[in-house]
Order: C-alpha cells, then structure tokens, then sequence
C-alpha cells in the first residue's frame, strides 16, 4: 500500500469513472458479482482484461464443478501461500461458511504440516504448497489428487489454484489491501 493509504492504481467502483464505451464491461463484471471490488477494481484500468479475467473467474467460482468447500480451500492456500492479504480477507470465511473446519484454516494459516486433514483436504493443501513453492507437483501427488478428483476435478483444481494465483499477483502488485473491517492471517 502506498503511504497515503490507497492503491498503487486508480481503482474504479462506479462506472462513471469509465468513459462510455466501457459501461458494459463493467455492467457484466458489477451483475456477476453484485458490485465492482478487490481485483476488478484495479483491473477496470484495462476494461477488456477486466471482463475476460472475470469471465474465467465466473465459470471457476460459481459454475465450476469442485465442491465449495474444495474450492475455497484452494483459494485460502493460494491466498496463504502467495501473501494475499485480500484474497485471504475475502475467502477465509467464505471458506470457514462453506464447511471447511477450523483446524484445517489454521494449518493453512500457519502453513503446518497436513497430516491431520482429512484426505481430499490434505491433497489441495500439499497440491497448491507444491505449485506455489516448487513450481511443479510431484508424480506420486499428482496421481493422488488426480484418482481423488478425476480428470475434471484435477483440471479444475490446478485452474482454480492458477485463477487465484493471477488475483494475488494483481492485488499484491498493486497493493490493494483489506479495508480495516476485514481480517488477515
């Protein structure tokens, strides 16, 4: 965050900031999300970029085919691994909301080990570490998570993971932070 307090970016929340031929874009990103914020609030400098991004980000948060709680993990351990403040702010409760229990926030959190998760949360959380970290997953986790999820669910998972990865570069780049009333890690 910049010394004053905001963004290192203009960050557009109304669409009369755009000029007229852009109104539509941000028309389809504030309707499918209820209003324009977080990333899209930066992204809207570029109006094109804004909407294909949030296009993706449509299908991967709500129609993709991942269970709720799957997905959310995925994002709080991007968020966990990445640093993003805001992407962490945002999803931790809607991860806490959509079923995934306390201990497993808290060793994403403090980025512990896994070994008490259940399974399928052991393998998103060791997935994710493993892209984050090492840049790549190794065989054995990789036919793990594939026998776990299937063809579609690991494709999912690894664009989920991918998706959220693109959020935090953009909102850490461009310092876009929690307003006060959201927590952090």
């Amino acid at each position: 965050m910049t010394t004053d307090g905001t963004s290192r970016m203009p960050y557009i929340t109304s669409k009369g900031q755009l000029s007229d031929k852009w109104h539509d874009h941000y028309d389809r990103i504030a309707d499918s999300r209820g209003h324009v914020s977080g990333p899209f609030g930066v992204l809207m400098n570029s109006p094109e970029v804004a909407t294909r991004i949030a296009d993706v980000g449509t299908y991967v948060r709500f129609e993709g085919t991942l269970p709720g709680p799957i997905r959310e993990l995925a994002i709080i351990t991007t968020a966990r691994e990445l640093e993003c403040a805001y992407e962490w702010a945002i999803h931790e409760p809607l991860a806490r909301d959509g079923g995934v229990s306390e201990e497993t926030i808290d060793i994403v959190a403090d980025r512990a080990p896994t070994d008490p998760l259940p399974g399928a949360e052991a393998l998103v959380v060791r997935y994710g570490r493993a892209l984050f970290r090492k840049n790549e997953v190794p065989e054995s986790l990789f036919r793990s998570t594939k026998a776990r999820f299937g063809v579609e669910g690991i494709t999912e998972l690894t664009a989920t993971f991918g998706y959220y990865n693109m959020l935090a570069c953009v909102l850490n780049a461009f310092e876009v932070v929690p307003g006060e009333d959201l927590g952090g890690w």
